[in-house]
């Protein structure tokens, strides 16, 4: 309910979060690059994909649904992020500081060119059309029947769709990016006051912060070898 993926039907007060007073109820998973290439190894596509780019890019899985190739600029290598499908259900994003523009990797920008030449045409235009309704996917049902059989089938149990954006946050930490850049790619609203007064980060610190984490969920098996 919090994340949006199933319809709110319990007392909303449930889910609210004190900062320095409510605590998670478990520890976010974090994967490693090696991990995170096994686990899209036993995905089929589209999902295989949709993961690939919630590594790459840290988007929510409401906005990954929501995709359209129109908002994606594959030759000036851009990324528009403006709207979310929760339940099948499209609106705008989940706050002012969601709706921005994001940086594509040249390498990533290959990856979703050979996803369109395959990608099935709809009147949507969207990047990850379901097969049954030709509209925007539900996130549950993929989340239950591929993503945590193949986590459990790597040995981790309870790995769903937040699990890539923390994977992406603590990527950017991992690349030394600059607190504030890290606070944009997230497109979170506040990491602190000084942070939001500041104003955006420029495009090519974004584009450099984003690189070194696509470069480390797109290398090669052979590439993981020597790096270890």
């Amino acid at each position: 309910m919090l994340w949006e993926l199933i319809p709110i039907d319990r007392n909303p007060m449930q889910l609210v979060r004190v900062r320095g007073i409510s605590k998670r109820s478990k520890k976010p998973i974090v994967l490693t690059a090696d991990q995170c290439t096994a686990l899209i190894s036993l995905l089929p596509d589209p999902y295989r994909t949709m993961v690939t780019v919630a590594i790459c890019m840290g988007l929510r899985v409401s906005e990954i649904l929501a995709l359209r190739w129109s908002r994606i600029d594959l030759d000036r290598l851009t990324m528009s992020v403006k709207v979310k499908a929760v339940n099948g259900r499209v609106g705008r994003v989940k706050t002012e500081c969601s709706e921005d523009d994001l940086p594509l990797d040249p390498e990533f920008a290959g990856l979703l060119r050979r996803w369109k030449e395959q990608c099935r045409q709809t009147p949507g235009d969207w990047v990850f059309p379901s097969h049954i309704t030709d509209r925007c996917f539900h996130s549950s049902p993929i989340q239950q029947h591929y993503i945590r059989p193949a986590g459990e089938q790597l040995g981790f149990a309870g790995i769903g769709w937040h699990t890539f954006r923390h994977t992406y946050r603590a990527w950017l930490d991992a690349t030394g990016a600059p607190v504030g850049v890290q606070q944009k790619l997230m497109r979170h609203a506040h990491i602190s006051t000084t942070m939001n007064d500041y104003g955006n980060a420029l495009m090519t610190s974004k584009r450099d912060a984003n690189s070194k984490v696509v470069r480390m969920a797109l290398r090669t098996p052979a590439e993981q070898r020597v790096s270890n």
